[in-house]
């Protein structure tokens, strides 16, 4: 195949210590690859004066399932309010883009648009449902031009309870979760509320990390502690992925540090950490936790975080946490919301939301975040999301870059903000400002760390070549909104934020080794309590691929043992 090159940019490439180091880089065949002397070159971008980093990776973005589809069809103003105008057409004529239009949640492909015109290459779903990740595969599958995988739901479904709470034998926990993983083509677990979206179905409102479920005994902690054992030893790359206890919950911080520590200290990633991080001083009774749990998290090199800031304006929350949504549903804006339970499985509640510069507790929510970002001393462990929709859209994700690069800027919007939640705040004696080489760990190279992707998240010989091209500007959100050129598998799919190209994205997934004798067991719960058959729920290389259009399987190697 043909070779590229990216002639003269100033690449940032923290995974292979480069900072702000000039060069070309070349590819072929999807890959980036070593210069070659002498080789022809087929296709040459000007890169000098550019700013080179690998394509953008959001390692939590709600973008399928069921319950996104719902954020949809409640907002549907929010649809109508958006439609695109003057698209961008293919040299042969076609339109580039097929409709599709929402801001709070996008449709399909409008998302995978505006990922890849803003130097985004990969999308993960946090929230998959065992029984609904053919659905969610599919709405991935949907999603051009970036790469995806999901993470899928444990700790909530009857099954793994019944087993934790009868002391069933530890090593049939362990398959299960195995089987589950490789029977959903996830890249990870993920658990919500743990126990808690349970024992909201038995009627209980709280469920702190040491409080026992109503009707089975067991305690957040317990679901913790064996589920970050289960992916320790199935040797999954990323740790469990923690929707903490008492999300919003005014005093959560004891929780959320709680959360940490159950992992017994290994691996741990608590996501979207700013709503849980909330104090109770001052006559509000709701302060900023963020200095205890930076200092936590900094004390403790097990754990990893994404912060899920939020942005002021228009969205809607869309959580599997149906105890804390079902809380939250008066506070809903517009006044509409929507619950859910899916037996012996899971539950969402969907609440649209606006958060206002004015309020107390918004203004204080948006510091809280910005404080975390700034407080937390590794960035490698450290990423950047706005749990999108919940916190904001993904497309804020240049006004938030600019936000931690420019202290300026950071003061000047604090000062627009509620008077009392200024006089509350750290922030103004925060003097830390993002490098770009920050910027390039928090968006790429420590989500793939973090997620096992070896081969993504940086510019090294051997990497896909995805690839973001920047103008450097002072102004850091008009920099990052529009990249010069976005490659994808060495592709260019982009240039100055208009799509050229639009191809199929491929999907991470893992295969975790597990004894296949848990189906016995599966095969009994199924006999007695679903109208499902679970001999077809595993899915297989051939239709995961059809639900992903063709895209290219990208298996994630299990980490090696010790």
């Amino acid at each position: 195949m043909s070779l590229t090159r990216l002639k003269g940019g100033t690449l940032y490439d923290p995974a292979n210590g480069v900072n702000g180091e000039r060069r070309d880089l070349y590819m072929r065949d999807g890959r980036i690859v070593a210069e070659e002397p002498n080789a022809s070159i087929a296709h040459d971008f000007d890169a000098h004066g550019m700013v080179v980093m690998a394509g953008g990776i959001d390692l939590h973005s709600h973008i399928g399932g069921g319950k996104t589809n719902l954020s949809r069809l409640l907002l549907p103003e929010d649809h109508r309010n958006t439609s695109a105008a003057d698209e961008p057409v293919s040299a042969d004529g076609r339109y580039l883009k097929l409709p599709s239009c929402g801001v709070c949640t996008p449709g399909t492909l409008a998302t995978g648009y505006r990922y890849a015109e803003m130097g985004y290459t990969a999308a993960f779903e946090p929230a998959m449902m065992p029984s609904n990740a053919r659905h969610t595969h599919l709405e991935m599958g949907d999603t051009p031009i970036i790469d995806h995988g999901a993470y899928v739901m444990l700790g909530n479904d009857e099954l793994f309870l019944q087993l934790l709470a009868g002391q069933d034998n530890y090593e049939r926990l362990r398959d299960y979760v195995g089987w589950t993983l490789h029977a959903s083509k996830a890249l990870g677990v993920k658990v919500v509320n743990p126990g808690g979206i349970s024992a909201f179905k038995f009627n209980q409102r709280s469920l702190n990390v040491d409080e026992p479920h109503i009707h089975y005994g067991i305690t957040p902690r317990d679901v913790l502690h064996t589920l970050t054992r289960a992916l320790n030893e199935l040797r999954v790359p990323h740790p469990l992925h923690v929707h903490a206890s008492n999300l919003g919950v005014p005093g959560n911080i004891d929780s959320t540090i709680a959360t940490m520590d159950a992992a017994g200290g290994l691996p741990i990633h608590l996501t979207h950490i700013q709503f849980h991080s909330y104090g109770v001083e001052g006559p509000r009774k709701f302060s900023s936790g963020a200095l205890a749990i930076a200092d936590a998290v900094n004390a403790r090199p097990n754990v990893s975080i994404d912060v899920g800031q939020i942005i002021f304006g228009q969205t809607v929350t869309a959580s599997g946490d149906t105890m804390m949504q079902f809380r939250n549903a008066p506070l809903g804006n517009p006044k509409k919301w929507i619950a859910g339970d899916i037996e012996c499985d899971a539950g969402c509640g969907v609440v649209p939301f606006k958060y206002r510069e004015q309020s107390y507790v918004n203004a204080l929510q948006w510091i809280i975040g910005l404080e975390i970002f700034l407080l937390v001393e590794d960035p490698w462990r450290v990423s950047m999301t706005t749990d999108h929709p919940n916190g904001g859209p993904f497309t804020s994700y240049p006004h938030l870059i600019r936000l931690l690069m420019d202290k300026g800027f950071r003061d000047e919007q604090l000062a627009t903000l509620n008077p009392e939640a200024q006089v509350a705040s750290t922030l103004p004696e925060l003097k830390r400002e993002f490098s770009l080489y920050d910027i390039a760990i928090i968006t790429r190279a420590g989500p793939a760390r973090l997620l096992g992707l070896r081969d993504r998240g940086h510019l090294g010989v051997g990497a896909a070549a995805d690839i973001a091209v920047y103008r450097e500007e002072a102004d850091k959100e008009r920099m990052f909104t529009s990249p010069a050129y976005v490659f994808k598998d060495g592709q260019l799919v982009a240039r100055d934020g208009t799509l050229v190209a639009t191809p199929t994205g491929g999907i991470h997934y893992l295969s975790p080794e597990f004894d296949s004798g848990i189906e016995k067991t599966l095969k009994a719960y199924a006999a007695g309590n679903l109208v499902g058959n679970p001999a077809h729920a595993a899915i297989s290389d051939d239709e995961i691929c059809a639900c992903c259009r063709g895209g290219r399987l990208l298996p994630v190697a299990c980490l090696s043992g010790t």
